[in-house]
């Protein structure tokens, strides 16, 4: 599907975008070939096709979920540039 530079120029109206008028050639040429592949794309027979299929093997290797102990109070704190009563000190940042 040829894009003409009207469609262009309308597409890049709406995006808000002020092209030359090489870039409005430009991206006629690169959107038409996208347009063009999708076009070939939707061709193709995908019947009997699951929609969730894929050409991986289906092995996911998720290491095992274990829980572990968590960094204490202390060691949170360490680096903290200001700390009360065991928490974050920040600014406010509202007033």
């Amino acid at each position: 599907m040829k894009l003409s530079l009207v469609e262009v120029e309308h597409i890049a109206e709406l995006a808000r975008l002020d092209l030359t008028a090489e870039e409005k050639e430009q991206y006629r040429q690169q959107l038409s070939a996208i347009l063009e592949h999708v076009a070939r794309l939707q061709a193709l027979d995908t019947e009997g096709v699951p929609p969730t299929s894929s050409v991986l093997p289906a092995n996911g290797r998720l290491r095992v979920d274990e829980p572990h102990p968590g960094l204490t109070v202390e060691s949170v704190l360490a680096n903290a540039p200001e700390k009360m009563k065991d928490q974050f000190r920040v600014p406010p940042v509202l007033e």
